[in-house]
This record gives C-alpha cells, sequence and structure tokens, in this order.
C-alpha cells in the first residue's frame, strides 16, 4: 500500500510521461498563437516608420511657426498654438480663400473622376464577359494605362496636349474641324478638363480590374435563368449584375475617391509647381504653401484639416454603406 501511494506520488493521477508532455504542448500552442504577429511585426514597425511617424511629426510642425528661417533646426520654431489652423480657414483672407478655392476644385475633380472611372470600368469589364476571339489580349491592353509609370505616362499626355504640334490640337482643329482655332490645353479653364482626362484615362483600368474580379463570383446560372425568363441584357445587369457588385462596388468609390482626392503626381507632372487656377487641386496647393512660400506651419496645418477631411467623410461613408447592407440583408 505504501508503495502504491508513493508510485502515484512521483507519477500522478495521469498516464506515465503526461506531465513531461504538458510543457511542450503549452509551448507549442504559444509558438502556434504567437507566430503571425511575430511575422506582421516587420511590417508593422515599417509601417510606423514610413507612415505614422512622419504623420506625428506633421501634426506637430503644424503648431509651429516653421517658416524658412528655422528649417536649420525646426524645433526651435516658436509654438504658434491654432494660428496656422486659423489661417487657413479664415476665407475672407487671401490664403483661406485660395485654400477654399482649390477644395471646390477638387471635390467637382473627385466626383467626375471617380463617376467616370467607375462607369467606363464597369462597362467595359461587363462586355468583357462574353467569349470571344482576342478577349484576353483585349483586357491586356485595358489594363496598359494602370501598368504604365505614372510620369511616363503623363509625360506622353503633356507632349500631346502641346498646343502647336500637339496630338489633341492635331485631331481636334486640323482633321475634324471641331474647334476654330489650336486650343491651349495646360492653362486657362481647358486645364481642369485635360487634367480630368489623364486622371480618367489612367484610373478607369483600376476599376475594370476589380469589377472583373467581382463578376466571377457571380453564378451563371443565373443569367441562364433570367434569359429563359425573357430578361433582356439590360434587366439582367440592373437586376442581378448590378446588386450582386454592390459590396466591391462600395469599396472600390472609396478606393477610387481617396485616391483621387489626394493625387499629387499627376497635376505636378502636367503642370509643374504652379498649378493654373482651374486645376488647382488642394494636393498641388498644399505643396505649394509647403515648399513654395516656405511656411512649413501654414501647409501642415493645411494637411491637418485635409486628413480629418477625409476621415470624416470615410466614417460617414462607411457608417452609410453598413446601414445599407444591414437594410438589405433585412
Amino acid at each position: 500500500m505504501t508503495t502504491t501511494a508513493l508510485k502515484e506520488t512521483v507519477h500522478g493521477d495521469g498516464p506515465p510521461g503526461a506531465a513531461a508532455r504538458e510543457p511542450r504542448r503549452r509551448t507549442g500552442r504559444i509558438r502556434r498563437v504567437g507566430l503571425p504577429y511575430l511575422l506582421l511585426l516587420p511590417a508593422l514597425l515599417l509601417e510606423l516608420l514610413v507612415h505614422l511617424v512622419p504623420m506625428v511629426i506633421g501634426i506637430v510642425m503644424s503648431f509651429k511657426e516653421l517658416t524658412q528661417f528655422y528649417i536649420r533646426d525646426w524645433g526651435t520654431a516658436p509654438w504658434s498654438g491654432f494660428g496656422n489652423y486659423r489661417v487657413s480657414v479664415d476665407f475672407d483672407a487671401p490664403v483661406g480663400e485660395a485654400l477654399l478655392h482649390s477644395f471646390f476644385v477638387t471635390v467637382g475633380f473627385t466626383l467626375l473622376s471617380v463617376a467616370l472611372c467607375w462607369l467606363i470600368g464597369t462597362t467595359a469589364a461587363v462586355f468583357m464577359q462574353d467569349t470571344f476571339r482576342g478577349r484576353g489580349l483585349l483586357r491586356a491592353l485595358f489594363l496598359v494605362p494602370y501598368a504604365l509609370p505614372v510620369y511616363a505616362a503623363v509625360i506622353t499626355w503633356v507632349f500631346m496636349f502641346q498646343h502647336d504640334n500637339g496630338l489633341v490640337n492635331h485631331v481636334l482643329h486640323d482633321q475634324l474641324h471641331l474647334t476654330g482655332k489650336p486650343s491651349f490645353w495646360l492653362i486657362g479653364d481647358n486645364s481642369f478638363y485635360a487634367l480630368l482626362v489623364v486622371h480618367v484615362w489612367k484610373g478607369w483600368p483600376f476599376a475594370f480590374l476589380i469589377v472583373m474580379a467581382g463578376l466571377q463570383n457571380i453564378p451563371r446560372e443565373l443569367y441562364e435563368a433570367a434569359a429563359l425568363d425573357g430578361a433582356g441584357m439590360w434587366q439582367q445587369i440592373r437586376r442581378i449584375t448590378l446588386p450582386s457588385l454592390r459590396p466591391v462596388n462600395q469599396v472600390l468609390v472609396l478606393v477610387l475617391f481617396l485616391w483621387t482626392f489626394n493625387d499629387f503626381n499627376t497635376p505636378y507632372v502636367l503642370f509643374g509647381k504652379a498649378a493654373p487656377e482651374a486645376a488647382d487641386l488642394i494636393s498641388v496647393h498644399i505643396y505649394q504653401a509647403s515648399f513654395v512660400t516656405w511656411n512649413f506651419g501654414t501647409g501642415s496645418a493645411m494637411s491637418v484639416l485635409l486628413l480629418m477631411f477625409l476621415l470624416v467623410v470615410t466614417g460617414v461613408y462607411l457608417l452609410l454603406t453598413s446601414r445599407g447592407r444591414k437594410a438589405a440583408d433585412v
């Protein structure tokens, strides 16, 4: 009896070796749970260095009177509090009035560009669902504008928009005779339309790619059943395609809006540092306020205001779309 109690004390109530396997099992569980976080750690650190740290520095700079006199050591610039923000939102003063004008130009440009990119991309994706000879080649050609580097693509458009020897004026004026005289596309009011054309040409293949991927998840049986019931092409698009693409379109529109509203490369390469008044997007305007006038404090305040606006718009959009999804599910 004493021997039995001693064995139970040594080996425990479980089978032999269970106590030794338990720490190994716990260690393996910790490794499985912690491995994903360990793999994400480099990306999180890089995100911290590339985005969050400059964002915090920009917010701090917006509260400083940071001009060209303090560039060598910007930490010694005096604090201005909300002075830079008051200057930016004072719409009766030249700085605030110019910022408000740039904001309205950017809003109009963004709405038109997003609508056209979505419309062209969705139309092309729907018609590319039918099988025909050369469909693969045509799909590849549609993606060329999106695959080209921004600078190479936009510089090509700069040459095409030239007043004297540009392709656009040659076609519209010399061949089609749609204009009375060659137009200036990179200055004046026409600069807005030139910027819109370039941005839509560059952005619609992304919408085409996303919508085309979303169409792959719609069962073909739905279209076949609708065709048997006598539904035409437009009825199938309105009753099947668009409702099925609603989750895809909700994300696509938001991404296009954010990309377009923040776009800097296209107007900068197209017009240079001084964009025309008709095409004065807010991204270029903030660049001019910071690096042309050397007032980094005011430029940082404008950037923070832009960030707050985009956060509010994104939050409202996500709230409305989530309510729409819940209502549709009910």
